[in-house]
């Protein structure tokens, strides 16, 4: 992979050498610390117990789901099957993790847990081109991360992969209803896009590739009920109602800021919704598409 170079600019000019941490403990001491800022994830614990393991990081994301962290203490070590391991296990130990927010974050946040998206972070100085293929053949919700530092001051994540997996939807899950029959009536937002027509799919389409035509820094992450664009934070999520034909947008772009537009624009600010943002946005034609393509463009910079 190639080297990122980095220079200072203060006096003569320097190049900044790159290097690992003496001690992965360091890394995790500093990510830990820094989890929100660096990645968008709150922290809740460290070295939590995972049967006989130890899971090095646990946090949970602003769209509720879990999110662990394990770093790579050696070249010889396999810090993707480890990942893998602490997933399924996790996924199998639930109200453990509920219970772990709860006593962290409250009762709020511990019922909307969100576990169609878990997510393994795994931090090394390095992967090799095996190791991502390795990741993007699972189809499973891993990234590899290498990070560098310059100097003293200087950290960087260089995020090597981004890993496009389906939700995970059980029938069981709590935020699934039922009918009087036993059925289950929750729609999961690919349900609805799968029945949409074909006009109205290519709407929802063409919202999505602009959103991610606006850098390769742009993760896409589908939920049960919206898909969410981000780069370190969300600053776009994307509803669609099949049977208004409208694609429900909201950006994390303070409404205030923005003349509302009645039937084009809302402010939600203090109005429960899905998805994170404030600035809610009606797309029901291509019209409306263009019309809001500043705003999106917006969002993306400043968040």
């Amino acid at each position: 992979m190639a080297e990122i170079k980095q220079f200072s600019l203060s006096g003569e000019v320097t190049e900044l050498l790159s290097t690992s941490v003496a001690l992965e403990k360091e890394l995790q001491n500093i990510i830990e610390k820094n989890m929100l800022k660096f990645f968008g994830v709150t922290f809740l614990a460290s070295e939590y117990s995972a049967s006989d393991r130890r899971i090095d990081s646990l946090g949970i994301d602003e769209n509720y789901c879990p999110v662990i962290f394990e770093y790579k203490r050696s070249t010889s070590e396999n810090v993707i099957n480890q990942g893998l391991f602490y997933l399924n296990w996790l996924m199998d130990h639930r109200a453990d993790f509920k219970l772990l927010v709860l006593e962290m974050l409250g009762a709020d946040t511990a019922k909307r847990i969100d576990w169609s998206m878990p997510c393994v972070m795994c931090i090394a100085a390095d992967f090799t081109k095996y190791d991502i293929h390795a990741v993007n053949e699972m189809q499973r919700n891993i990234k590899l991360i290498r990070y560098r530092k310059f100097g003293n001051d200087l950290i960087l994540f260089e995020h090597l992969n981004a890993p496009n997996v389906k939700p995970v939807i059980e029938p069981q899950s709590e935020s699934n209803t039922t009918s009087p029959s036993g059925q289950r009536t929750f729609v999961t937002h690919q349900e609805k896009l799968d029945k949409a027509d074909e006009a109205y799919k290519n709407l929802y389409f063409s919202v999505r590739d602009y959103i991610l035509s606006l850098g390769d820094d742009i993760a896409e992450s589908q939920l049960k009920s919206y898909v969410a664009f981000r780069k370190i934070y969300n600053f776009a999520c994307i509803e669609i109602y099949n049977r208004e034909k409208i694609v429900l947008m909201r950006l994390s772009i303070d409404p205030k800021t923005v003349e509302i537009e009645n039937g084009f624009t809302r402010d939600v600010t203090n109005i429960g919704h899905n998805g994170t943002g404030n600035l809610e946005i009606y797309i029901r034609s291509l019209a409306d598409f263009e019309k809001a393509k500043p705003l999106i463009d917006r969002a993306y910079n400043e968040r």
